[in-house]
């Protein structure tokens, strides 16, 4: 029977006893040191710290949380900026214009084709003394309706047609020289250039559809006066030159004088880079400097000028000043032109522009002409800057005439 069960004192366990090691006595503890670090105490012989109440932050953290919020402000300010003056911008697009576009909101996402038009209707600060237009046709012709009655002159055509794809991881631009034969609907053969002139955005969207064989999504008419103030909002912008640029424009209005290599251009600068196919006397030596400059150049110094701007908002060395100056950019980016994006595509296309990196830039150059000067595309040609420019097969067959 177990002892309890006999009403007796239960076992005691058994027990192991160890003796410890003898070693150097290290004296008394100094607990002095450790006050400081008990919450509400200060180190050594101070005064006991008040302890921090529940919730409370430190000056610093406050100081960092002030910060974050006005950052987040100051950002919040540049987006609403940028959308307005968007929507302001699509506002003044005549509907007309928009008829043959085929775009979605979602621009960031899915690739789409913007064609970029830039009309030789000008204002008096960008004409000569015989160019400049009224305010009035300036609203018809940069608005896409082609409609020059309202003009002192005319008909008005297009001297910058280039389309950018971007979205999706995508950035690529492909530029059509003014004097291109394309076949304009309802006209036949003609300069690309004319379809503007008659029937204003929509039918050289129909027309570049055409030559390409690829569906335009949004379009975009360049604002010369937008356009300056934007540049010179981001403090200029960068071009490296591939040869010297002698340009007289405008009846000697605006001039350049540029070496081959890298230059900073403000805003006047790039608008006549941008305009500049014909080289001037810049020697004073009675001869033209480049006679060989054409259409050609300048679509591609009109690329430059697009690289310039996105380079200029990627960089991390301009994030700073980008962050200072967000509302006023903001405000004055979507000025650059009159668009079918609105509030809430348009804003999209920096980040588009920015995760796209930059596969390339693409000149339809031409392998002839014909006698009235019209510049031809090779149907090899056609096809192959097409495929390169959606890259892989276009929707459509390309169709570039030989007159």
């Amino acid at each position: 029977m177990p002892p309890e069960d006999e009403g007796g004192p239960p076992e005691r366990p058994e027990y192991k006893v160890y003796r410890s090691r003898r070693g150097p006595k290290l004296g008394k503890p100094d607990l002095a040191g450790l006050r400081g670090k008990i919450p509400g105490r200060k180190s050594g012989d101070g005064e006991p710290k008040p302890p921090r109440a529940p919730g409370e932050t430190s000056t610093a953290r406050r100081v960092l949380k002030w910060v974050g919020i006005a950052a987040l402000v100051w950002i919040g300010l540049s987006i609403l900026a940028f959308a307005i003056s968007a929507q302001i911008q699509k506002g003044k697009l005549a509907d007309a214009a928009t008829e043959s576009l085929s775009g979605n909101p979602l621009l960031a996402a899915i690739p789409q084709n913007i064609l970029v038009l830039g009309t030789d209707a000008r204002s008096g600060q960008f004409a000569g003394p015989d160019e400049a237009q009224t305010e009035k046709c300036l609203d018809d012709i940069g608005g896409g309706r082609g409609d020059s009655s309202r003009c002192t002159g005319g008909p008005f055509r297009t001297d910058t047609i280039m389309v950018i794809r971007t979205g999706g991881g995508t950035f690529r631009k492909i530029s059509i020289p003014r004097d291109t034969l394309a076949e304009v609907p309802g006209q036949g053969p003609q300069k690309i250039n004319s379809a503007y002139a008659t029937g204003g955005a929509d039918l050289t969207v129909r027309t570049v559809e055409g030559l390409l064989g690829i569906d335009i999504n949004q379009v975009a008419i360049i604002d010369f006066d937008g356009f300056r103030k934007f540049i010179d909002s981001i403090g200029g912008i960068s071009v490296d030159l591939p040869k010297a640029v002698c340009s007289s424009i405008s009846e000697g209005a605006f001039k350049l004088d540029l070496s081959a290599g890298e230059h900073t251009l403000d805003g006047f600068q790039a608008i006549t880079l941008a305009r500049t196919r014909e080289s001037a006397d810049c020697d004073g030596d009675g001869q033209i400097d480049d006679p060989s400059l054409s259409d050609v150049d300048r679509t591609q110094f009109q690329q430059l000028i697009i690289d310039g701007i996105k380079d200029r908002l990627t960089s991390p060395t301009r994030l700073p000043y980008n962050f200072i100056k967000g509302p006023i950019i903001a405000w004055n980016a979507p000025k650059v032109m009159v668009s079918s994006m609105g509030a809430f595509t348009f804003p999209q296309l920096p980040f588009a522009a920015a995760i796209g990196g930059n596969d390339g830039s693409i000149v339809l150059k031409p392998s002839g002409a014909t006698e009235a000067g019209n510049l031809v595309i090779s149907p090899e040609d056609c096809e192959k800057f097409a495929r390169q420019f959606m890259g892989g097969d276009p929707p459509h067959e390309p169709n570039c005439p030989q007159g």
